[in-house]
């Protein structure tokens, strides 16, 4: 599988405020980018952080691109996939609609009645791991089910468990024109901590959209 890890962050490499507050950080140029990479993904995955913060819906907006998707046999939008150790992603969830299929990652440290109102909301449940989502076994899953293409847009627990089981292949990073500050505001790569041995990255390329610059890294 390959993973992508796209994310915007403020001048000083946050992804919200302390509050866990979602910020226009982009314009519309990078939102444009951002769908077209969704549109290009068999599926977008997402922490049950982001899921609870903002509710996102994680669909293409783009017409056009859409109808790529259909014409090459493939659905309207990529799946949905949360990790949720503990299967707290609400019922009633914007990604649990029927516009595309979505997978909850859950540990088996998950409650069974959680699991199985999730799945009556429309989930496909994947249990691995024991008290955490072992992401090697989830993703060994979800290629067997066909998700070739991963887009992954957060939040920083999941990006840095990514980079820490070394799952990652790019990472696309806008770095927008704002300051957040807050020594509890959500970074990029939050967790634990790397302290001796650190992920090695390439700069692959540099561009200026809107008021912000978006850098890709090559991290296989």
């Amino acid at each position: 599988m390959h993973v992508v890890v796209n994310a915007a962050t403020s001048v000083d490499g946050k992804l919200s405020t302390r509050r866990r507050e979602q910020v226009k950080i982009s314009g519309e140029a990078d939102f444009a980018r951002v769908d077209r990479l969704r549109a290009d993904s068999d599926a977008v995955l997402v922490g049950v952080g982001t899921v609870l913060a903002d509710d996102p819906h994680l669909t293409v907006d783009d017409a056009d691109f859409r109808t790529e998707r259909a014409a090459a046999g493939r659905p309207a939008h990529p799946a949905r996939i949360v990790a949720d150790s503990r299967a707290r992603t609400p019922t009633d969830a914007r990604i649990l609609d029927d516009a595309a299929t979505t997978y909850l990652l859950v540990s088996e440290s998950a409650p069974d009645d959680r699991r199985s109102a999730l799945e009556t909301a429309g989930a496909t449940v994947v249990v691995a791991g024991e008290s955490r989502v072992s992401f090697p076994s989830a993703f060994a899953e979800l290629e067997r089910r066909g998700i070739d293409r991963l887009m992954v847009e957060g939040g920083g627990e999941v990006i840095f468990s990514l980079f820490e089981a070394g799952l990652v292949d790019e990472l696309s990073l806008y770095v927008g024109s704002l300051v957040l500050g807050g020594r509890d505001a959500p970074t990029l790569a939050d967790g634990e901590g790397f302290v001796e041995s650190f992920p090695s990255l390439e700069l692959t390329g540099v561009e200026r959209i809107d008021d912000g610059v978006l850098l890709t890294y090559d991290a296989s």
